[in-house]
């Protein structure tokens, strides 16, 4: 067998199964074995790693169920600091014993791997509902008022009524079951992290369209943040109808 014939077989076999499949050429004494050897052993070791990661995201949702808590869910947003733009917050249900590889704090993934996580998690998903509170109604309300009401309305789109919510730091206002409120929840509790990879990659999506009709300010790059390029666009161009009138749009001289 060829070394590339060898490699094709170990990078499609499944990091489980690995080492079954690493035994079968631990006898071939090519120098390319070995380093492939080598090389996917890692990948089998990374993987037992990041099972290991998962048990740890799941704990708070272990505790939950050690409670008679079978329907948790996990709450995020994303959007409360850009000049622009809605907030969107996400409500993520996961089945008892769903484990999403990868999945974290969606500001420590690259946008590659958060678009794969999302279509993964609305496949494995019992449940998901996402919320916006737009530019008009952050003004109106201020932004952690619509925050919470994105939030709301993300809960009252899911198909289930949870028994828990697992909340990124906060404790929403007028919901009304019981919620876990977890300090970086984001990257310690897995139903969470999922609800952050739904509401970035729901507001990025937003915001590339946006980006469509007000080409301009730049919005598919920066997505609304206040980088030095939608400054200097604001100050050119004034504020557009996404703009959040009752943020700073304008840097101090």
């Amino acid at each position: 067998m060829t070394i590339k014939e060898i490699e094709n077989i170990l990078k499609n076999t499944h990091p489980e199964k690995l080492p079954d499949a690493l035994a079968l050429y631990q006898n071939d004494t090519r120098s390319a074995v070995a380093s492939l050897i080598v090389k996917y052993q890692k990948v089998h070791d990374n993987y037992l790693a990041e099972l290991e990661r998962l048990d740890q995201m799941l704990r708070y949702e272990d505790q939950e169920r050690e409670k008679g808590r079978k329907i948790i869910c996990g709450i995020d947003e994303a959007g409360r600091g850009p000049l622009a733009g809605p907030v969107v917050a996400a409500a993520v249900v996961l089945p008892e014993g769903t484990k999403i590889l990868y999945a974290n704090d969606s500001k420590k993934l690259t946008a590659k791997k958060r678009d794969e996580l999302f279509n993964e998690i609305i496949d494995k998903a019992l449940s998901v509902g996402v919320g916006i509170a737009s530019p008009e109604r952050i003004d109106e309300i201020n932004i952690l008022q619509a925050t919470y009401e994105a939030m709301r309305e993300a809960v009252s789109k899911l198909s289930v009524v949870p028994d828990v919510s697992l909340n990124d730091a906060v404790t929403i206002p007028k919901l009304n079951i019981p919620q876990v409120p977890i300090i970086k929840g984001d990257a310690k509790s897995l139903s969470i992290a999922c609800a952050s990879i739904i509401a970035k990659v729901t507001r990025d999506r937003m915001m590339e369209e946006y980006d469509k009709l007000y080409p301009e300010y730049g919005f598919a790059g920066h997505k609304g943040y206040g980088s030095a390029d939608h400054y200097a666009a604001l100050k050119k161009y004034g504020a557009c109808p996404i703009h959040r009138r009752s943020f700073r749009l304008f840097e101090e001289e």
